[in-house]
């Protein structure tokens, strides 16, 4: 056999010996409606968390944070009467508190398995739904640089961790009044509450967690709460993209509505 480089032609589908199809597929359903969709929204997420992050205001209205907000690290970040203000690092030259902070959540869930599958299907159509030739001349899969750094993902699933930690203690304080007295709960804080559930169960549900849980054991047996906990995040992960997308939707939802209160555009109802 020759050596040297594939002709562009010969490759994927038109691989020597695959079948002489002309078709570039034999699908007759809406198979490119999942892509269109999942790039429309990523794309309508994005230009709203970007409009968010630098809008550098109404993230904070007692006793509700923005999630996109929290912790707040930058000394310039609205007083928060004890809330939850960290204040680790200075004014960082006037820049929105959200851009120390976003990079965590962001680089776990661009990293994510699932998210990777919807943009790289949505955006650059690799490949745009299975059994459907992508348009590329060549693959390389995640082997070369930029998205062999999308191993990183495992740590970034640690980082997860310690962001959905703090973002359960702002719902703690969310059951705090503006003067900081316990028993509140408004609208706010059942937005908040639904927010965090969704974000652990989204959390919890990554692959890498599953693997950190269970990956490496020869025998089950010999590791009983290990094989429990595996089998709950199972169940979990089964359901992992029905949880990427719904976390996603509940974090800006729950932005959206400090925005809407902290502005002024109504009053939190309180239960009680």
């Amino acid at each position: 056999m020759a050596t040297g480089t594939t002709p562009s032609s010969d490759r994927g589908v038109f691989t020597p010996g695959r079948a002489a199809i002309t078709a570039r597929h034999l699908r007759t359903d809406k198979w490119w409606l999942s892509p269109l969709v999942s790039a429309i929204a990523l794309t309508i997420f994005v230009v709203y968390a970007t409009w968010r992050a630098f809008a550098n205001g109404d993230y904070y209205s007692a006793p509700y944070v923005s999630p996109l907000y929290s912790p707040c690290l930058a000394s310039n970040c609205t007083d928060m009467n004890g809330g939850a203000d960290w204040h680790i690092f200075g004014s960082w030259w006037g820049l929105s508190p959200a851009l120390l902070v976003l990079v965590f959540p962001l680089g776990f869930r661009l990293t994510c398995y699932y998210y990777r599958k919807a943009y790289y299907r949505g955006f650059w159509l690799s490949p745009p739904a299975c059994a459907v030739a992508e348009p590329h001349a060549t693959y390389s899969g995640e082997t070369r640089f930029p998205l062999i750094l999308q191993n990183v993902h495992r740590y970034f699933f640690y980082l997860a961790l310690v962001v959905a930690a703090i973002l359960t203690y702002d719902v703690v304080l969310a059951f705090r009044d503006r003067d900081g007295n316990w028993g509140h709960a408004g609208l706010g804080t059942l937005v908040f509450v639904v927010n965090i559930a969704l974000i652990w169960a989204y959390t919890l549900s990554c692959h890498s967690c599953r693997h950190i849980i269970g990956g490496k054991l020869r025998h089950f047996s010999a590791h009983p709460v290990r094989y429990r906990l595996w089998g709950w995040v199972g169940v979990l992960n089964g359901r992992h993209m029905l949880l990427a997308w719904s976390s996603l939707v509940s974090v800006g939802l729950a932005d959206l509505y400090v925005y809407l209160v902290a502005s002024g555009a109504f009053d939190d109802p309180r239960f009680f």
